[in-house]
C-alpha cells in the first residue's frame, strides 16, 4: 500500500482556518436567518394588526350604514327634532358639534403650537423639562369624564360661563392640548437642525427662523395633531354633558354663551334617556351615521390640506 506523505503544519493551519471560516459562516447564515424570521414574524403581527383594526372599522361602518342610512333625509339633516325626539332632524345637533369642534380648536390649536415652539426651541434641557413633558403625557390619558368635571368646576362655575358653546369649547380646547403638543413637538424636532444653521448663518433671528424656516417644514405633522385634536372634541360626550349639551333645544345658538344640542349627546340621550328608545333607534343609528360622517369629513379635509403642503414642500 502506499502511504500518504503527512501533511505538513502550513496545511494543517490551512485546513483549520477553513474548518473555522465555514463555521462562522453557517453561524452567520443561522444568524441572518433567525432575523429574517424574526422580521417576518413582527412584521406579519404588526399587518394582522393593521388588518383587525381596519375590518373592525368597516364592520361597524357597514352596521351604521345598513341600519342608520333609512333615517336619513333632507327633513332629519335640516329640521330640529320633534314630538318627544321621536321624529324631526337633527340640525341643531350638527350646528352645535361644528361649533364646539371649531372652537376647541381654535383654542387649543396656537396654544399648543406656542408651547410646543417653547420647549422644543427655547427651553433648557433639565429636570424641569422632563417633569413638564411628563405631565403633558400624563394628561393625554386622563378619561375626558375628568375633563368635563375640570370643566364644569373652572368654566361653568369659577368663571361662571355657564353651560355654553364657550365653556363647552374651552373644555374640549383642554382636553386635545396635550395631543397637539406632543405631535407638534415630534413634528418640530424632524426638522434638521442644518435648516436652523443656515437660516442663523444668513442673519436671521432665532425667532424668524423658528417663524419662516422651521414653522413651514414642521406643518405637515403639527397638522396631523389636529386631525387628531379635532377628531377627539367633536367625538366626546362626557366633557359637554357638563359644559355645553343640553337635553333639548329647538333653536340655534346665537351667541357664544348659549346653550346648544351636539351629536354625541344626542345619541347617548336617544339610546339611555328618551321616552322611546326602541321607537328613535333608527334616529340613533342615523345620528351616530352622521357623526362619523361628519368626523371623516373633517379628517378629510385636513388630510388633503396637508397632503398638498407636503406637494409645495417637495417641489
Amino acid at each position: 500500500m502506499r502511504r500518504h506523505a503527512p501533511k505538513s503544519q502550513s496545511e494543517l493551519a490551512l485546513n483549520g482556518n477553513e474548518i473555522v471560516l465555514n463555521a462562522d459562516k453557517n453561524q452567520h447564515d443561522f444568524r441572518l436567518k433567525l432575523r429574517k424570521l424574526i422580521e417576518w414574524f413582527f412584521f406579519s403581527t404588526f399587518r394582522g394588526a393593521t388588518l383587525v383594526n381596519a375590518l373592525a372599522l368597516s364592520i361597524i361602518i357597514y352596521f351604521m350604514v345598513i341600519n342608520g342610512l333609512e333615517a336619513i333625509n333632507i327633513p332629519f339633516l335640516t329640521e330640529a327634532p320633534r314630538e318627544a325626539m321621536t321624529k324631526g332632524g337633527i340640525l341643531p345637533c350638527i350646528v352645535g358639534t361644528v361649533y364646539l369642534a371649531v372652537g376647541a380648536m381654535a383654542v387649543a390649536f396656537p396654544i399648543g403650537i406656542a408651547s410646543a415652539i417653547y420647549l422644543n426651541e427655547y427651553a433648557k434641557p433639565g429636570k424641569i423639562l422632563r417633569l413638564i413633558r411628563i405631565s403633558i403625557n400624563n394628561l393625554a390619558g386622563v378619561p375626558s369624564v375628568v375633563f368635563g368635571l375640570f370643566g364644569l368646576a373652572f368654566f361653568v362655575t369659577y368663571f361662571k360661563c355657564g353651560v355654553s358653546i364657550l365653556a363647552g369649547a374651552l373644555t374640549l380646547g383642554a382636553m386635545s392640548l396635550p395631543v397637539i403638543i406632543g405631535t407638534t413637538e415630534e413634528a418640530l424636532r424632524s426638522v434638521p437642525d442644518t435648516y436652523r444653521e443656515a437660516s442663523l448663518g444668513l442673519g436671521a433671528t432665532k425667532f424668524q427662523t423658528i417663524l419662516k424656516v422651521v414653522l413651514p417644514s414642521a406643518l405637515p405633522g403639527i397638522l396631523t395633531g389636529g386631525i387628531l385634536g379635532i377628531s377627539r372634541a367633536a367625538g366626546e360626550t362626557a366633557p359637554i354633558m357638563f359644559t355645553a349639551a343640553v337635553f333639548f333645544t329647538p333653536s340655534l345658538p346665537s351667541s357664544i354663551f348659549d346653550e346648544i344640542m351636539a351629536l354625541p349627546y344626542h345619541i347617548y340621550v336617544l339610546a339611555t334617556a328618551g321616552t322611546e328608545i326602541e321607537a328613535t333607534r333608527p334616529l340613533q343609528y342615523g345620528t351616530a351615521l352622521v357623526l362619523i360622517t361628519l368626523v371623516l369629513s373633517l379628517n378629510l379635509i385636513a388630510i388633503v390640506y396637508r397632503a398638498r403642503l407636503r406637494k409645495k414642500m417637495q417641489k
